[in-house]
């Protein structure tokens, strides 16, 4: 086998030895490596996915059959949707739809959802100020502020664009 030195810290050597040629090392990874089943998870998530996006074009033919208009639609589902997700996280049914899924529950707005809730519920236990309100935020926190970032982003680019000449 063959030795080589490593300097770990300053002033003092280690002898190492080699334990696998990088061949060897290739194939025990190869082994180690449990095998992909990427196109199943493809179908898994496309399905649960789709499944949630039908809930949510129902809710939208609902509102709409009973005459309010689009805007209005919009915003009631959102809310259901989110209510769903949020409702789903409590009840630990989310969690299963999501280790079976994937990105497909994850990507809807049930999975934003989601991920408000599960730290909510996860740190309820330290209190409502220290745990429920500083945890709740902790995985939706960064997607919110690089959201609203964004948005006003955009919208002083707009302005310049359409109002300064």
């Amino acid at each position: 086998m063959p030795e080589f030195t490593a300097r770990l810290v300053p002033g003092r050597d280690i002898i190492m030895k080699q334990v696998f040629t990088k061949e060897e090392y290739a194939e025990h990874v190869k082994r180690a490596s449990p095998n992909s089943k990427i196109f199943i998870n493809i179908i898994k998530a496309f399905i649960v996915g789709g499944l949630i996006c039908d809930i949510g074009q129902f809710i939208i033919n609902m509102l709409k059959a009973r005459g309010l208009d689009s805007e209005v639609v919009s915003n009631i589902t959102s809310i259901i949707m989110i209510f769903l997700g949020a409702l789903l996280t409590a009840l630990n049914i989310y969690n299963v739809i999501g280790k079976f899924a994937g990105a497909g529950s994850i990507v809807p707005i049930t999975g934003f959802a989601n991920s408000v809730v599960s730290p909510a519920i996860e740190f309820k236990t330290e209190g409502y100020v220290m745990g429920l309100g500083a945890k709740m935020f902790v995985i939706a926190g960064p997607v919110i502020v690089f959201g609203v970032c964004s948005a006003m982003i955009a919208g002083v680019i707009h302005y310049f664009i359409t109002y300064v000449p």
